[in-house]
């Protein structure tokens, strides 16, 4: 095997807590006077509204006679952080100055928390990368400040010796941090590496001023990229290790990347919960290439290991392999996991063995998108529609599950005459046409199609929850069971849409024993009893690898658990009456509690459970995830109060679902195929890493970036990871 890529962890956002209006600061202007409060406790006025009888923003200048210059509002686009008092026309920091107010030893003192009337774009690039900014924003953010880490950093010695060897308020040069975010961007938007020095080039004869100064070192050279996306990305992997100890539980997504029969690589991702402020994340852990066609279970603990994630931490595993291609991870994880749940919630999830005329469907309807569904197709629109609604990038370098999308299958559906004529139309000049208008007209082909039509839509459902940012668990397990029994019925009598075209076919042509048969004004290929009789048998193999489906993805067990979590979990659902509310989710509790019992106190979360209810009422109809993050957040009272339920309510955020994920999922799945199986030259690990863990460019640390890169501290760290 070779060894995992790379790991990384986006930051959390600033925490925007409303700063107190009582807070009698004593602030001192440029000119050397003081003053109480002032712009402190009042948020200034917001762009555009100007207090009567002042100058414009864009008016406002320094108190330097030599060289004027002005406050300029767009400032506050780039730098959310920005803020501008109209009446003493100075600049403030809103992070720093919320940083000194929260940290009484006033650590976080500087230029911007005072004020200032330096108005250069200069001193706001040069404040953002200082290390009282990152300090502040640490502190926001519930985060242990750098000197924190030094005096608790266990497990990473070496890296907390790393982060505090130069001090936290060391300035970096603007114009290095200019050449980083340049190569964080060109990584982010999946730019050739080579491109960098022509942006720099741009940006100097766009009087950027950060890189109109003097050389700044080799290392900052475009010849070295790749360098400075392994220290970016160094900065990620350090975050991820962070983040990941720091959750009380984490769940492990596998997506495979590769299908080869040779070999295949996975993409492994991880879901956290943070105890500062009870969000979950999920972090993109970097990819493996499997030489021998499956991962085993001491693989990925050992990968897990590196992140400083013990196998007691596991709790969901969730993958887009099959069972067969999975083997037997499942069990030997969970006899090493005491707390693991398997609950499979990304998409292209299939049966190992689905019915052979699935491929040949398949087939058909990528070739027909292709022909006449690009952006240049006028004679079907339907299909350039699908697309649209199906998100498909038909450039892309992944197989596209055709027979699995509903949109895909209406259109075709709904145009299928207007094609059929086109095709024909199009046949004596493209042999690709021909063959097509052939295949479409087959019986096979329509009835399977109808068939489609009368299975996915239950399956969509199911779908549509799990892609929403919040997913709402208590319709999981109503939804699954309704897909099974929707999909029984079907292979039992068949669907609606199917038999109406066979009854129509019926009708239309007496004499089935070979005699022409016509649909909606075109005549169909192979129409015969025999052909009927095969379509049966294709029915039913192929609703039987439906519900096998859903069976392996939503094992019975793992469906109860999370139904028990909707119902412990989301007060929405607590009846109103005093009376029931007593005995409402004694038995979900209890199913909970055998679930995951080395997590908790049996004894008491059952004595704590009454009154746990009562002071959840009593919060108002909060949502589940807003109930969970106050439980699981370690300063708070919920906390303290009730243990067990906060234990249970961060096992619920570790779990691995919703657009969150999907998004990063499909990010990886985009980059990865293009470098391993697509016609790209492929993207190196880090900047894979960046582009599908990145988290926006003034959450980044440039600073700690730039001091990896000078070190070579970043290689020795991700030296045994990369691929």
């Amino acid at each position: 095997m070779v060894p995992i890529s790379l790991a990384g962890c986006s930051l959390l956002p600033p925490c925007r807590l409303p700063l107190s209006r009582k807070v009698p600061l004593c602030v001192r202007e440029a000119g050397g006077q003081e003053h109480l409060g002032g712009g402190w406790g009042c948020p200034a006025p917001r762009a555009g509204m100007v207090p009567p009888g002042k100058k414009p923003a864009g008016e406002a200048s320094n108190s330097n006679k030599k060289c004027k210059r002005y406050f300029n509002e767009h400032w506050k686009e780039e730098f959310t952080w920005l803020d501008f008092d109209y009446e003493r026309k100075l600049m403030f920091c809103l992070e720093c100055r919320q940083a000194l107010v929260r940290n009484k030893h006033g650590k976080a003192e500087n230029a911007f928390t005072v004020g200032t009337d330096n108005f250069q774009r200069h001193a706001l690039l040069r404040h953002v990368t200082s290390g009282a900014h990152r300090q502040a924003l640490a502190i926001n953010r519930g985060q242990p400040t750098f000197e924190g880490q030094a005096e608790g950093a266990g497990a990473y010695p070496g890296l907390a010796t790393t982060l505090t060897s130069r001090g936290v308020k060391v300035e970096v040069d603007p114009a290095k941090v200019a050449v980083l975010t340049t190569v964080y961007c060109m990584a982010k938007e999946d730019m050739p590496d080579d491109r960098c020095s022509a942006l720099l080039e741009l940006q100097r004869f766009n009087l950027c001023q950060a890189l109109l100064g003097t050389e700044h070192g080799d290392y900052y050279s475009p010849r070295r990229v790749k360098d400075m996306q392994v220290a970016i990305a160094s900065v990620l992997h350090t975050e991820a290790c962070q983040r990941l100890k720091a959750s009380p539980y984490v769940g492990l997504v596998l997506d495979e990347t590769r299908d080869w029969p040779e070999s295949h690589s996975l993409a492994l991702f991880a879901s956290s919960v943070s105890p500062c402020d009870g969000q979950p994340a999920t972090t993109f852990l970097g990819s493996v290439e499997l030489q021998e066609g499956e991962p085993t279970a001491g693989q990925l603990l050992d990968i897990l290991q590196a992140f400083g994630v013990s196998a007691p931490k596991l709790a969901w595993l969730s993958s887009s392999l099959p069972s067969d291609r999975l083997g037997s991870v499942g069990p030997q994880l969970q006899a090493a996991c005491p707390l693991l749940t398997e609950l499979h919630c990304l998409p292209s999830r299939t049966d190992p063995q689905p019915p052979a005329y699935l491929g040949e469907y398949e087939s058909v309807l990528d070739a027909l998108f292709r022909l006449h569904g690009g952006p240049s197709s006028h004679m079907v629109p339907e299909l350039r529609t699908a697309l649209d609604l199906a998100a498909i990038d038909l450039a892309g370098p992944r197989p596209v599950p055709w027979a699995s999308l509903l949109p895909v299958v209406e259109a075709v559906a709904e145009a299928w005459p207007c094609l059929v004529s086109a095709l024909e139309a199009s046949a004596p000049v493209s042999p690709t046409a021909r063959a097509l208008a052939l295949a479409l007209r087959q019986f096979t082909f329509v009835a399977f199609t109808h068939l489609l039509l009368d299975a996915l839509p239950s399956v969509q459902k199911l779908a549509l929850v799990l892609q929403s940012e919040e997913p709402d668990l208590a319709l999981l397990q109503p939804l699954v069971m309704a897909a099974a029994v929707s999909l029984q019925a079907q292979r039992g009598s068949g669907g609606a849409r199917l038999q109406g075209f066979l009854r129509e076919l019926a009708s239309s042509s007496p004499d089935s024993g070979g005699g022409r048969c016509t649909y909606r004004g075109v005549e169909l290929v192979g129409y015969s009893e025999a052909a009927v009789r095969c379509l049966e048998r294709l029915r039913g193999a192929f609703l039987d690898s439906m519900r096998r489906g859903l069976r392996d993805s939503y094992p019975g067990p793992s469906l109860d658990v999370v139904a028990a979590f909707a119902a412990i979990f989301d007060p929405r659902r607590y009846p109103q009456a005093p009376a029931e509310l007593g005995a409402h989710g004694e038995g979900p509790l209890r199913v909970l509690l055998r679930a995951f019992a080395p997590a908790v106190v049996r004894q008491r979360a059952l004595g704590d459970f009454a009154l746990f209810k009562r002071v959840v009422c009593s919060l108002g109809r909060l949502g589940p995830r807003a109930l969970c993050a106050k439980l699981v957040c370690a300063h708070s009272e919920l906390h303290e109060l009730f243990p067990d339920f906060a234990a249970l309510a961060a096992l619920a955020l570790a779990l691995p679902a919703g657009a969150g994920l999907l998004d990063k999922v499909g990010r990886s799945r985009e980059l990865l195929w293009w470098g391993q199986g697509g016609a790209g030259e492929g993207r190196g690990a880090p900047a894979v890493k960046i582009a599908v863990d990145g988290p926006p460019l003034h959450e980044f640390d440039f600073a700690l970036a730039a001091e990896f890169l000078e070190s070579g501290w970043g290689e020795g760290l991700l030296g045994s990871r990369l691929t």
